[in-house]
């Protein structure tokens, strides 16, 4: 193969890496070294089953990839063994399950990533982790919106038992009388 060739084979890789980061809410770096075949097959099927494309790229061709989509900050965690994970839909999802997998696996070691265009360190991964899903959030919304007007009609309702007994006791004092 020329060498032509070859430049422009790893061009296009350049741009399809580059177009992965533009694309998506979040990426997270995992080190993945010392991952059994096995667990490595676990942490993939997981990320899979979420939505979440897992990537072992080459470190050079991703440093000109990140650069290119605007992230350089990453550069620097671009050395030693480096597996990305793209989420398209949940930017929490890639954070959840690598970050549950590290903690079962000491082995995987989460490096940094970009979630909605920022990028943040392992720390700020592993704070995004500890939210609580997409669905949850979504039912907590929906019960904080709910809340004011259960309240309201729960205290409407108070009114009209409270008239109904008041009602009631005089219906029984004439009876009474």
């Amino acid at each position: 193969m020329s060498s032509k060739a070859v430049l422009d084979r790893k061009k296009k890789q350049v741009d399809e890496i580059s177009d992965k980061f533009s694309r998506a809410v979040a990426a997270v770096l995992a080190d993945y070294r010392g991952l059994t075949v096995a667990e490595a097959t676990q942490l993939r099927k997981e990320l899979r089953e979420a939505g979440v494309e897992y990537r072992v790229l080459k470190n050079t061709l991703t440093r000109f990839a990140v650069d290119k989509a605007g992230y350089s900050g990453l550069k620097q965690d671009l050395v030693g063994p480096t597996a990305i994970a793209f989420s398209y839909e949940d930017p929490v999802a890639p954070a959840k399950i690598l970050s549950k997998f590290a903690r079962e696996y000491k082995k995987l070691v989460i490096k940094s990533g970009v979630v909605e265009g920022k990028i943040i360190d392992s720390a700020g991964i592993a704070a995004l982790a500890e939210l609580p899903g997409r669905e949850v959030l979504l039912a907590q919304a929906l019960a904080g919106i709910r809340a004011p007007i259960s309240g309201f009609v729960n205290v409407l309702q108070a009114n009209l038992r409270n008239f109904a007994y008041v009602i009631n006791a005089i219906r029984e004092q004439k009876e009474q009388a």
